[in-house]
């Protein structure tokens, strides 16, 4: 009775993560590691169905966030010879390399995420309304 609430619950949960993960990488894209590299974006991986519950019939309906991995995109490089980060030897001698954060593609992707959370929300409002009609009509 309750499968559809609970796919617009677990949607609005899988949003509410990835907008998290896009806020820690706009929020950290000028930040270095302990170990001087650039701070990497964060990926949320998505997958169908809710791992903790099983129907008769497998996985029940929903979504859930799989992983969050670090994107393999290379860094972004700047040229800036007297920075004291930057490459003392090689091709890209004098270049500095920065995070791979793209903040173009986080604002889509955040605006992306806030439209899923609130498509997820409108649905989750219209599954408690047919509720309260159906139990109106059964009382």
């Amino acid at each position: 009775m309750y499968g559809s609430l609970d796919i617009s619950t677990s949607g609005m949960i899988a949003s509410r993560t990835w907008l998290t993960a896009i806020s820690a990488n706009l929020a950290n894209r000028n930040s270095i590691n302990e170990d001087g590299t650039p701070y990497r974006a964060r990926l949320v991986q998505f997958a169908s169905g809710n791992p903790d519950a099983l129907s008769p019939a497998g996985r029940e309906g929903g979504v859930h966030v799989s992983s969050i991995i670090e994107s393999d995109a290379p860094f972004n490089m700047r040229f800036d010879p007297g920075d004291p980060r930057a490459i003392k030897s090689g091709p890209n001698t004098g270049y500095v390399l920065e995070s791979n954060v793209n903040p173009v593609i986080e604002q889509i992707n955040a605006v992306q995420a806030s439209r899923a959370y609130e498509a997820n929300l409108a649905a989750a409002e219209a599954t408690k309304t047919m509720f309260a009609q159906a139990l109106r009509l059964i009382a």
